[in-house]
């Protein structure tokens, strides 16, 4: 029998990625001349990626932004985000435990992102995590991205699992309706970058501490699967 498989988003899931991805927004906010933004007022958007946090910083400030200038935006908002990793983010508490317990247990361990490939190995590889996965794919591994099921689908394939045993943990509608999408169970954490409450879109389950990720968790939902 295969192994069994727990695929995680990146950003506002395993990683507290805000404080970098905010310093990277305000370097674009500088050199369009705009003002720099404070943490609170734009953090709801940053599990939405760099492009749309700079839509949302420019509609907040009444400005026009043209399709080229954010576009020539977005490239400078990846360079500096990348350049500065991993910066001041960090596993949140209790996520490498919860890994640990999970491989311990013959779980593989994946990461399906909307972020970049490489952006998103870059910061595993610069917090120590990247050889924990089978697998890391992101928004630009595949031809396609989340919610698009086959996102989740491929990412448990490249890593060696099966997708009749797979838990997801994410923070989003988009990871919900991704899974849910394959057939897959998922746990949402309600600590991440979520502008609702990620309950409203009736995951499997819904954790608020990594302590929470147990390995029996898994092996419920999995089995509930194939019952």
């Amino acid at each position: 029998m295969s192994k069994p498989i727990v695929v995680f988003d990146l950003d506002g899931t395993l990683v507290d990625t805000a404080p970098d991805l905010l310093d990277s927004l305000n370097h674009c906010l500088d050199e369009a001349g705009l003002q720099k933004v404070d943490p609170v007022t734009l953090r709801r958007y940053v599990g939405h990626g760099g492009r749309v946090m700079i839509e949302r910083a420019f509609e907040a400030q009444q400005k026009l932004l043209s399709p080229e200038q954010l576009d020539w935006l977005v490239d400078i908002f990846v360079e500096h985000y990348g350049a500065n990793m991993p910066g001041h983010s960090a596993l949140y508490e209790g996520a490498e435990q919860a890994m640990q317990e999970l491989s311990s247990a013959g779980y593989l361990l994946a990461v399906c992102t909307n972020k970049f490939e490489g952006l998103s190995v870059k910061l595993l590889a610069g917090l120590g995590q990247s050889a924990r996965f089978g697998a890391i794919c992101g928004g630009d591994t595949f031809e396609f991205r989340k919610p698009d099921p086959r996102h989740l689908i491929e990412t448990i394939r490249k890593a060696g699992g099966d997708p009749d045993r797979c838990v997801m943990v994410g923070d989003s509608q988009t990871d919900i309706n991704t899974a849910k999408a394959a057939g897959i169970p998922v746990i949402a954490v309600d600590f991440g970058y979520s502008d609702l409450p990620v309950a409203s879109y009736e995951p499997s389950r819904v954790i608020s501490h990594f302590r929470e990720l147990k390995v029996e968790l898994a092996d419920d939902l999995i089995g509930a699967v194939s019952a």
